[in-house]
């Protein structure tokens, strides 16, 4: 009984700790970041004229693969929707950059980067990527590795990633040989019956469809557009492989245009408003969401801004703070043996006055209307993207942190303060957008 209450003592000492409580003002994570910051290179210009093109390419694989998302499900037992990569391209002879959209669950770490290394490989004149993700909870697995990944997200397919790595370049081909001069438009649509907060009833949404709406010369468009409901609409008994409501959102725009790219907002504590969980009630919440984007029109102003700005930040983190209790976790040696332990970054692009920032944490939608709020003071549309090719967990207010809810305990992977910590970047980030 001695050994074994030795070994138990033991093995609790170098698997657990306490929470690291310091304010993150103080910690030497925040400063590296804070400099970064100020030293931030930036490129870009304003050629007076901006280029567009746009393409997709199909990646459903040709055998079923594990469905991601709620649990390990096993493999998808039918195809529903197939799956896509879209490609939308903005360049002016100085700067080219791609917005690469997945309808995947995230874009891992280790994903993006087989992506970035096959558009190096293969000479793709792209200077920039700003990664995206629909979020689908019925979408494929088989990007994200490590034993977690293995036990519950399908694991790493190789064959599965080469296939999605050759399919992105044949959209990137194919959107740079169409590329011509566009004009850029955007508009922002309220649908608040169409989202709730998932955590607390009656705290804040960001209820806005935002679009941002490139048109050629010959009059061909795409665009860009954003909500904050999780892509939760599937029930998780539902067997298929489908890219949930974005897909049919998605469908619902390209009745007007030749291809929409649909990236989840900011999706932290946001879910779909929506009465029933089958392919019927999913295709109703889509066309609603349609009929509202439509009815919305585009903002009066500019219609030829072309200026184009990007900038990528790294973002510097506490220690991993994986919690089994308000104050204790589990060490960062357990954590990243389980999940790994990736860079963090923002992407940050600038494409007339409308101000792009991407997040490698599942933001919080309660934030949306400071931030908002406070690039249009700036004289700025402001667009938050999620699942940039980094993935540290959900950011959430820091009045949930002691709260038992998934988000802040299971899925807040780093610490507490994030949210103050996060708050403090993105308004720092809309300041150096406005900049420019």
């Amino acid at each position: 009984m001695l050994y074994l209450a030795a070994f138990l003592l033991f093995a609790i000492s170098v698997s657990l700790t306490t929470v690291d409580w310091t304010p993150y003002p103080e910690k030497s994570y925040y400063k590296k970041t804070m400099a970064a910051l100020d030293g931030l290179p930036v490129t870009g210009s304003d050629r007076g004229f901006l280029l567009g093109g746009w393409a997709s390419a199909n990646m459903t694989p040709e055998k079923p693969v594990p469905l991601v998302a709620y649990r390990p499900r096993g493999n998808y037992e039918f195809v529903q929707d197939s799956s896509y990569i879209k490609a939308l391209v903005v360049g002016n002879g100085d700067i080219t950059l791609a917005f690469l959209n997945y309808e995947l669950l995230i874009v891992h770490p280790k994903l993006a980067e087989a992506l970035t290394n096959e558009i190096r490989e293969r000479a793709i004149p792209v200077d920039r990527v700003y990664f995206t993700a629909t979020h689908t909870h019925s979408g494929m697995g088989g990007t994200i590795p490590g034993p977690v990944g293995n036990l519950a997200l399908g694991g790493w397919n190789q064959p599965l990633v080469d296939g999605i790595a050759g399919g992105t370049i044949r959209a990137l081909q194919e959107a740079i040989s169409r590329m011509d001069t566009v004009r850029i438009r955007y508009k922002k649509s309220n649908a608040r019956d169409f989202v709730s907060n998932r955590l607390v009833a009656g705290d804040p949404v960001d209820p806005f469809i935002r679009q941002f709406h490139l048109t050629n010369t010959a009059g061909r468009s795409a665009s860009l557009v954003t909500f904050s409901a999780h892509a939760t609409c599937l029930s998780s008994r539902f067997m298929g492989l489908s890219g949930d409501y974005p897909f049919y959102f998605s469908k619902e725009l390209e009745a007007d245009q030749d291809l929409v790219l649909f990236a989840a907002g900011a999706v932290g504590s946001h879910r779909p408003a929506i009465p029933g969980n089958n392919i019927e009630n999913v295709r109703k919440y889509a066309a609603e969401l349609g009929t509202i984007l439509r009815q919305t029109p585009y903002r009066n102003g500019k219609q030829a801004e072309t200026l184009l700005m990007a900038a990528r930040l790294p973002l510097y983190l506490r220690e991993p703070h994986y919690r089994i209790s308000n104050n204790w976790r589990i060490r960062p040696w357990l954590f990243e043996w389980a999940i790994g332990d990736y860079p963090a970054h923002f992407d940050l692009v600038k494409i007339g006055n409308t101000l792009f920032i991407s997040s490698s944490g599942e933001v919080s939608g309660v934030f949306y209307e400071a931030w908002e709020k406070k690039a249009a003071a700036l004289g700025m549309n402001l667009m938050i993207t999620t699942f940039n090719g980094g993935y540290i967990g959900y950011i959430t207010p820091d009045n949930y942190y002691q709260e038992s809810y998934y988000e802040v305990r299971d899925m807040n992977f780093y610490g507490p303060y994030n949210g103050a910590y996060f708050n403090e970047v993105i308004g720092r980030l809309i300041d150096l957008g406005a900049s420019w």
